[in-house]
């Protein structure tokens, strides 16, 4: 969060300088910079119709790199200080920290979470509190995803995505399960938007998430605890099951922008339907 902000604030600045100064080189490599953070993430957080990026965001990558060398020009050409260029330079390197290393959770492996095997019951509640093992879903195909909460942009528009789609997961039968850490009444408002027939479950201190490995210990970004939400949260998952429980598919990515499409479930499930 605060990267976002310091991305808009020097935004804002830098126009105020542009319409005090008039156009100046380095002013101009400064915008292109926190106007393209800010542009990204204030399109994610007010839109939420970005389920997913590349792995590396190279065209954003690039777009930043040029305004930083238009920034460093500037200021050579108009012989500023070199001090200058700290914000823009911090700024690049917060966005390099972001694509490479912030959004990414390091290789994820599961011997839990594999192909083929049974995928453990565990506990849940629903948004009313009411107590729920998944037990209870055997004999139907099932979808399990495992988001961050209403607070993560990209899980709000996967979950938009998929909410889109109902009709084809009906037509096929599959239970849909959006399972998350948040404190029940944010479940209770996400039912209440989509308004679609998806279990919105709640994972009661990650009780789920660390049974299956998937818990995100201070995975909250900070000042989100602020609004309600807890500290430790779970990395984005998706799982799906046929009717007796056996794992069809698995996604554990290694970047929480990176997600697969609801074509790819459609395709696992349909190429389950024709070996039953």
């Amino acid at each position: 969060m605060l990267f976002i902000n310091a991305a808009i604030l020097l935004m804002i600045y830098t126009l105020v300088l542009f319409y005090i100064n008039g156009f100046q080189f380095d002013q101009l490599g400064q915008l292109i910079i926190s106007f393209t953070i800010a542009f990204l993430f204030i399109k994610a957080m007010t839109l939420h119709n970005t389920a997913r990026t590349s792995a590396n965001l190279w065209f954003r990558t690039s777009v930043i790199l040029v305004g930083f060398l238009i920034n460093l020009y500037g200021i050579k050409i108009a012989q500023l200080n070199v001090m200058k260029a700290v914000p823009s330079a911090l700024l690049f390197v917060g966005w390099l920290l972001y694509v490479f290393w912030y959004s990414r959770f390091g290789k994820r492996e599961s011997l839990i979470l594999k192909v083929g095997a049974k995928l453990p019951n565990f506990d849940l509640e629903d948004r009313f509190h009411n107590p729920i093992n998944t037990s209870s879903f055997l004999g139907k195909p099932n979808i399990f995803m495992f988001y961050r909460g209403n607070w993560c942009p990209l899980c709000m528009a996967q979950i938009k995505e998929i909410a889109g789609q109902y009709q084809e997961l009906e037509k096929r039968g599959v239970t849909m399960n959006l399972i998350s850490p948040q404190p029940h009444h944010f479940t209770v408002g996400l039912a209440k938007k989509f308004d679609v027939n998806f279990n919105f479950l709640v994972d009661v201190d990650n009780n789920a998430a660390k049974k299956l490995g998937i818990f995100h210990k201070n995975g909250l970004p900070a000042g989100m605890q602020a609004l309600g939400y807890d500290t430790d949260t779970v990395m984005p998952t998706i799982v799906i099951t046929d009717k007796k429980g056996t794992i069809l598919f698995a996604d554990l990515t290694d970047n929480y922008r990176v997600r697969p499409e609801p074509e790819t479930f459609f395709k696992v499930l349909d190429l389950e339907l024709k070996m039953t």
